[in-house]
């Protein structure tokens, strides 16, 4: 993703930086990029937190990253690694007009056709139905962020409800800015779930998320088009040849079956994704 976002930005005004809790070095092959690895010592920030096999401590990491670069950014882009670049002006994303909020976000894909869902994490939480974000993109504006203590609030509210949080992090995040974000374009986090993946070359989404347990790098019932794994394949040949091989299916799996029940779902959707879409005339339409 660093690479993808390298390419597209060879004139960019903002760095790349991959965080971890964990020392990193890239191979020399990528000394090109100019990415900048940041190791994030933040693993205590997040003790009693609820965690899993899923969420952890990594997956919190995003909460501490205002802190951590409170002097250096003025406004942090946090992508969850499990993206795909394929176009949209980072820059023109980084200089949107926030309208005032701490935060800019895509909602959750389930609000994308059912806007006033109340998620289980809210209703489990007592709090109302309201719109949701994604946590996998998120737009910092840090000064904000600071001055409201949002990591502190975030660690009182995961230390004391933790059996209470659905989506961990995410759950966190939408309790603490509840209505009170930004909210951005699907076409910034497109959430790739059955119900909206033939919508996104509709719609040119800019940024692909893979949300869940498959990957294109972990496809075994070949649900992602192959294109994307083209894409990785040489990239981990070249730059990792250490690792693993990842296999490319010359096309998703033939079960026609799965193909009707995904263009039924799609067909059910379309009306409401239509009028979802139609509230983002731009790519940088901002709504609060």
């Amino acid at each position: 993703m660093a690479r993808q976002i390298a390419a597209q930005s060879p004139k960019r005004d903002f760095d790349i930086c991959i965080c971890s809790i964990d020392r990193l070095e890239l191979p020399k092959s990528l000394d090109h990029l100019g990415v900048r690895l940041c190791q994030i010592e933040a693993e205590a920030a997040f003790d009693g937190m609820g965690r899993d096999q899923r969420q952890t401590v990594s997956t919190y990491l995003r909460l501490a990253l205002p802190d951590a670069f409170a002097n250096d950014y003025d406004r942090i882009l946090y992508l969850d690694s499990d993206i795909f670049v394929q176009g949209g002006d980072l820059g023109a994303l980084l200089s949107i007009d926030m309208k005032g909020r701490p935060i800019a976000a895509v909602r959750d894909n389930p609000q994308w056709r059912t806007p006033n869902r109340r998620p289980a994490d809210l209703r489990a939480l007592g709090l109302a139905a309201a719109p949701y974000f994604n946590a996998g993109v998120l737009l910092i504006e840090t000064r904000p962020w600071l001055d409201s203590n949002t990591l502190g609030r975030a660690q009182t509210v995961g230390q004391t409800k933790a059996d209470k949080l659905v989506h961990k992090d995410q759950t966190l995040l939408n309790v603490v800015f509840h209505q009170n974000w930004a909210e951005i374009s699907p076409v910034w986090n497109w959430q790739y779930v059955q119900k909206s993946r033939l919508f996104e070359s509709m719609a040119d989404a800019h940024l692909v998320h893979f949300i869940g347990p498959n990957k294109p790098w972990k496809d075994p019932k070949g649900i992602f088009p192959p294109r994307f794994a083209k894409a990785i394949a040489p990239f981990v040949a070249a730059h990792f040849p250490g690792r693993e091989a990842i296999t490319i299916r010359p096309e998703p799996a033939r079960n026609s079956a799965e193909m009707r029940k995904t263009l039924w779902l799609h067909y059910m959707a379309a009306p409401r994704m239509a009028h979802y879409l139609d509230r983002f005339p731009t790519d940088l339409t901002v709504h609060t």
